[in-house]
């Protein structure tokens, strides 16, 4: 029986797939996979594509969703990769059922060669990659046969097997097949199905020196698992032709191949071979920089898999490349945070309050809430308070603007769960900058209350200066100030474009409880922004925190506000 079910699709995938579970076709299975090249890091683009594969294998009986590291390329491969990749998918929340490799294919690729040369269809060709470039013609120009093209099957035959006994150098010889030089097409003009590369894979070793191109083993290693619905982005259009002919000349089973859009966000590069460059270049520390679009510089930036999964569903599966703002994903991560993170008080530019009718070295401690009201958390913690505290410095104005609710000479403010305090004096140094302001306070006023009910219209965070800790807080902000980041006139390099002010280091001033957390921590400090413990770095001797997003876009609206 075919699978039903009352929902209505929710995107032209899932449309395809109940047309085909409604008629039948597949005998009602469902078998989707993820398959990475094994050559770096992924970045949320990869998982748009991941989230969407396993997604649908969750979503109903008879599916499936392998895991298949696409390792053809041993040069660019490692073990390091393939680690990370299994660990980025199962953070994001994801398992697959199967695992597997595209070299465990690599003799069933092999023999599937053989078949084609044997039946005429393929051959080995002594061009070098820029005469096959040359010979391949243009968009507007068909190609050219090569030389080689019209070889008997005898030599074909003879010349593969000793492509593959490594007796021939590398780049002297390719195997191609026999389609179309002419064809409009460009893909199926006897595109190449393996080159000579002396060079040890990470799983097979020196067993083999010929390794098969990307066209020639996704198709059929998709045939191979008996994938039924091959979803890829959309910019392997132009690879389905290919996929479809090797699989119809081949005479195997038969899956098809659905391109849906990439992810593309504002200030934001998705190029692995640019982000790359930025490693590699020392633009970023790592590929877990918090500002590069890697799933792992996500994590260590303070973003949750939760959140990241909301975005990608907020932004939907369609036909056609479009990119999003930046700000909404930052949107989803503070809809994320907000009702999860514990609230803390840290000061990040500390300018020093001395209230002077404060007793010299009492300390009390006052409640404060851990989490925001809204939550249905009564959660408290106590918080150190003395005479000697420390407030944001753009809490205070000497000359206040208009609608100014912070300290300023005469008017009366609420510390944070403490006290009503008012602004007495103020201490300059030789140049006219304030470093000190002094101030009175009210012993009757603690916790906003007061017997005279007065109320006042300003309520500022503060820490203790007797008590708090030093934190080296990193500031980070979009790695790329332009909206599109590969927008540049010719002859500049993407790098142009980069945000000067991405990353800002200051030394804050945060509540001693901080400095004990684990890394990987995370918090809202009170009326600045969200902040995450340094998954490296941080340590209680040397506390560092990074800003994952602040309270409020600070680059561009959110269309739906």
């Amino acid at each position: 029986m075919s699978e039903t079910t009352t929902e209505k699709p929710t995107d032209f995938i899932r449309a395809i797939i109940a047309e085909d579970l409604a008629s039948g076709k597949n005998g009602n299975r469902v078998a989707t996979r993820f398959p990475p090249e094994p050559n770096g890091y992924l970045h949320i683009g990869h998982a748009k594509a991941f989230g969407l594969n396993f997604s649908i294998a969750q979503e109903g009986p008879n599916r499936t969703c392998n895991l298949r590291f696409d390792d053809t390329n041993p040069i660019k491969e490692e073990d390091e990769y393939v680690d990370a990749i299994m660990e980025d998918i199962r953070w994001m929340g994801y398992e697959w059922d199967n695992l597997f490799f595209a070299s465990d294919y690599f003799p069933q690729l092999y023999d599937w060669a053989v078949q084609l040369i044997k039946a005429g269809k393929a051959y080995v060709d002594d061009l070098s990659a820029d005469e096959i470039r040359e010979y391949r013609g243009t968009l507007t120009e068909p190609g050219k046969n090569s030389p080689y093209r019209d070889r008997s099957v005898e030599e074909n035959l003879d010349l593969f097997a000793r492509m593959k006994k490594g007796e021939f150098p590398d780049g002297s010889r390719v195997l191609r097949a026999k389609i179309d030089m002419t064809s409009p097409i460009i893909n199926l003009r006897d595109p190449v199905m393996y080159r000579i590369l002396h060079a040890t894979h990470h799983r097979t070793g020196d067993e083999w020196c010929i390794y098969p191109m990307y066209d020639w083993a996704h198709g059929q290693s998709d045939s191979i698992e008996g994938i039924t619905h091959s979803l890829c982005s959309l910019e392997f259009v132009n690879h389905r032709p290919l996929y479809n002919w090797f699989l119809e000349e081949l005479e195997i089973y038969h899956p098809y191949q659905y391109e849906f859009a990439r992810l593309n966000i504002t200030h934001t590069l998705m190029s692995k071979r640019k982000l790359r460059q930025l490693v590699e270049d020392g633009v970023v520390s790592g590929w877990d920089d918090p500002r590069m679009p890697t799933l792992r510089g996500m994590r260590r930036r303070g973003y949750t898999p939760e959140a990241i999964r909301t975005f990608i569903d907020n932004v939907g599966v369609a036909r056609a490349n479009s990119t999003v703002e930046f700000a909404m994903l930052e949107h989803a991560v503070r809809d994320d945070l907000n009702t999860v993170t514990p609230r803390v008080m840290a000061v990040l530019d500390p300018l020093k309050v001395v209230i002077e009718n404060y007793p010299v070295g009492q300390t009390e401690w006052v409640e404060v809430p851990d989490y925001p009201q809204h939550a249905d958390d009564t959660r408290t913690r106590k918080v150190p308070f003395s005479r000697e505290l420390y407030i944001e410095r753009d809490d205070f104005a000497e000359v206040p603007p208009r609608r100014y609710r912070r300290m300023t000479p005469g008017v009366e403010v609420r510390l944070f769960s403490a006290y009503y305090v008012t602004t007495t004096a103020v201490v300059k140094d030789a140049e006219g900058n304030v470093v000190e302001i002094h101030a009175t306070y009210d012993p009757e006023s603690r916790g906003g209350q007061t017997p005279d009910g007065r109320k006042v219209r300003g309520t500022i965070h503060w820490v203790s200066a007797e008590h708090a800790v030093d934190a080296e807080v990193r500031l980070y902000d979009v790695l790329f100030s332009a909206e599109f980041p590969e927008d540049v006139t010719e002859g500049q390099d993407f790098t142009v474009n980069l945000n000067p002010t991405s990353l800002e280091t200051v030394t804050a001033k945060v509540e001693p409880s901080l400095a004990d957390v684990a890394p990987g921590s995370r918090f809202q400090f009170m009326r600045n922004a969200y902040f995450v413990a340094d998954s490296t770095d941080h340590s209680a001797e040397h506390p560092v925190f990074n800003r994952t997003v602040t309270l409020r876009d600070s680059w561009a609206k959110i269309a739906s506000n």
